[in-house]
């Protein structure tokens, strides 16, 4: 084997594993998303709106993956990285700059 290849199977074996790295974050992402929600929907409640219409910011979403789980390493671009990895496996969908849980997906 080549060293160019060598090099090219090293680089897939790295990118797959980082890949799985933030895939494994994507359960406690949803559960601070779900928490964030739940707080938005007692609001709509309140004032007698339509809770599913919760949202939050993707701001509001990347803080609060770092408060929850920042003493784990995520800081504020792992936390982008991880909603992005969150939307390419169709388990969030943006509304403009808001983001939702898609339902069957952990939704609060």
């Amino acid at each position: 084997m080549s060293n160019v290849s060598n090099q090219s199977n090293k680089d897939k074996l790295l990118e797959l594993k980082r890949q799985q790295s933030y895939q494994s974050w994507h359960e406690p992402a949803l559960k601070t998303l779900a928490g964030l929600l739940k707080e938005r929907k007692a609001n709509l409640k309140k004032r007698n709106h339509d809770e599913n219409q919760a949202a939050v910011t993707r701001d509001e979403f990347m803080q609060g993956l770092v408060d929850d789980h920042g003493v784990h390493g995520i800081n504020l671009y792992h936390a982008g990285v991880i909603i992005s990895s969150l939307y390419r496996a169709k388990k969030i969908r943006y509304l403009g700059s808001f983001i939702q849980i898609i339902e069957g997906d952990g939704g609060a």
